[in-house]
């Protein structure tokens, strides 16, 4: 069992190895966190500590480092999750733009947390492919180039640019937005390019520039059916110690590339995870790599998850703050 002194002494090795990604030895302890104890009792405590499994011993070095179950301890039972009033009011900024949606305030949102935390975030959107198509628009931006907004029953909408490798003029779009509309309303997303396959005879008698947008359509329609995932502040991985090893940045990197892959490892799929907050924020380890995300609830049937990756040691109080306040925030504004 834990006692209080070997609970304060986790609780600093892990804020020292947090800041400085180096071992953490007695001295260290006594003089910059000033835990009153002799050396002695707290290199007793530290290896005690050890072997309860909280802490680790680097072959290298006499000093210790956290344990995945120092970590989940620390996680549980010693973080401090309070939000300054400063954050607070940057982030809350964010969602007084009244022309703001939702998938484009929690964008910005990951940007401010990147920014906040020196490390990735990321957002894992929700599959629309259950939803029904309601409306899509089409807004031509030059000869070669469109933004096409699709809008589901739920209120879901996903923007996809357009690029034509020839001119395709204002009329075809028109046609041909007017011909998607009268006989895609209603369609499940995941069926929308199964649909629009048996539309090609008349987008072929109705429409000049048919075989691109016919393309330009396809490839956005399974593109919507798919899971959105969007990083912010990858690059800032490049700058921890412990991915100094080209080919284990090259993993991860992979993990970003791949929504399948990153979504089995965002989730229960994988060993280590557990909730840390009331409200479901939820923390998952691979390796050397921690994901931290908070479940915001988009409408009735739909969710998204809001996320911080990067290195075990890392500010979980700061991160787990940020996310809880974000998330609701997201939901108050949007629900």
């Amino acid at each position: 069992m834990l006692t209080a002194r070997m609970i304060e002494i986790l609780k600093a090795i892990i804020d020292e190895f947090v800041q400085t990604a180096e071992p953490v030895g007695s001295k260290t302890l006594v003089e910059k966190y000033g835990i009153d104890y002799s050396s002695a009792t707290i290199r007793n405590d530290m290896a005690s500590l050890e072997t309860m499994g909280y802490l680790e011993k680097p072959h290298t070095s006499a000093g210790r480092v956290p344990s995945s179950k120092g970590y989940q301890f620390y996680c549980e039972h010693l973080l401090n999750k309070d939000v300054d009033d400063e954050v607070k009011y940057t982030i809350s900024n964010i969602f007084k733009k009244d022309t703001m949606n939702i998938e484009d305030a929690i964008k910005e949102s990951c940007k401010v947390i990147s920014e906040m935390t020196s490390l990735t975030s990321g957002m894992l959107g929700p599959s629309a492919g259950s939803q029904e198509l309601e409306h899509l628009k089409v807004f031509p931006i030059d000869d070669k180039t469109a933004v096409c907004v699709f809008i589901t029953n739920t209120g879901y909408t996903e923007n996809k640019t357009f690029n034509f490798k020839e001119n395709v003029t204002s009329e075809d779009i028109e046609n041909c937005v007017e011909i998607l509309n009268d006989r895609l309303k209603g369609t499940k997303i995941r069926d929308l390019s199964i649909k629009l396959e048996s539309l090609k005879p008349i987008l072929t008698q109705t429409v000049k520039r048919h075989e691109m947008l016919y393309n330009a359509f396809l490839s956005a329609f399974v593109k919507f059916a798919s899971d959105t995932l969007y990083f912010e502040g990858k690059s800032n991985l490049m700058y921890q110690p412990e991915y100094s090893d080209i080919e284990k940045l090259k993993e991860i990197v992979r993990y970003f590339d791949d929504t399948n892959l990153f979504k089995k490892l965002a989730s229960h799929e994988v060993n280590d995870a557990f909730a840390i907050t009331p409200r479901g924020t939820e923390l998952v380890w691979k390796d050397d790599l921690a994901i931290i995300s908070s479940e915001i609830k988009l409408n009735s049937e739909d969710n998204a998850k809001l996320m911080v990756v990067g290195p075990k040691r890392m500010e979980y109080g700061k991160v787990v703050s940020l996310l809880d306040f974000i998330a609701k925030e997201i939901e108050d504004m949007y629900k």
